[in-house]
């Protein structure tokens, strides 16, 4: 680590702990400490200084990135605060190294989800998250009609969130399913378009996000190849991080 101050959120991302926004949470509830001080949110720390979060001593920035792609199943919380749920991302993969999830995929929904412990290349990705193709198998409740891909392809304007979703590429692949790709991440978005439209979501599966397909079984993760990685710092731009992959793996259980 160079000798010039780092802000703390900053800090815990470099050191692979977690996302700067989640790094801000952890701030914020008083949860992270520096020389045993707890500290203000925005303060910065001397080489010198000891970091710890809920009593764990925060070691400097590594090397060795992971970089995950996993299959969620329904009912995980993509969560990394494993005190407070049971059934946590975390837990259920079990990965030897901490790491967190890049965003989120809610808990009655499956699918792709990515992982990682470099905190900057999920900064990058969240920050370009809404430029960026995520792609979803979604099956509803009753059939589904022109008008509801219509509507769902223009952009709906969602009360509670304040905003209109933007305009988008709905397929209809059979009588109660259609194919959806969102250049954005409002919460609950696809739910949430489809109960305006008077539709009640039965199953959504994320199949893609960016350049990285599903292509492995429920409940099981893989690395990224070099390929994929490669393409995903491309569309991320200035990323210039390498790995190199390990072979698949089932979580522990």
């Amino acid at each position: 680590m160079s000798n010039k101050l780092t802000r703390l959120n900053k800090y815990l991302s470099e050191a692979g702990y977690c996302s700067r926004r989640e790094a801000d949470r952890l701030i914020d509830a008083g949860r992270v400490t520096i020389n045993d001080s707890v500290p203000e949110m925005g303060t910065k720390v001397a080489p010198n200084d000891v970091v710890k979060v809920d009593g764990e001593t925060i070691n400097a920035k590594h090397n060795d990135f992971v970089y995950l792609a996993f299959n969620k199943p329904v009912g995980i919380v993509c969560t990394t605060d494993t005190r407070v749920e049971k059934d946590n991302i975390i837990d259920f993969i079990n990965y030897p190294q901490r790491i967190f999830p890049i965003g989120r995929l809610d808990k009655p929904s499956e699918g792709l989800i990515l992982l990682t412990n470099d905190g900057d290349i999920v900064n990058k990705i969240l920050r370009a998250s809404n430029n960026h193709e995520k792609e979803y198998i979604v099956t509803v409740n009753k059939p589904i009609s022109q008008t509801f891909i219509q509507r769902m392809s223009s952009g709906i304007y969602l009360e509670e969130l304040g905003q209109r979703t933007k305009k988008c590429n709905v397929t209809k692949i059979d009588r109660f399913t259609f194919k959806i790709i969102l250049t954005q991440g409002l919460n609950r978005q696809i739910r949430r378009m489809c109960e305006y439209l008077n539709y009640e979501v039965e199953s959504l599966k994320r199949i893609r996000i960016m350049n990285i397909e599903l292509d492995i079984p429920v409940g099981t993760y893989r690395e990224l190849t070099p390929k994929e990685f490669s393409e995903l710092s491309d569309l991320i731009k200035d990323s210039k991080k390498t790995f190199q992959p390990r072979q698949n793996r089932k979580p522990k259980r």
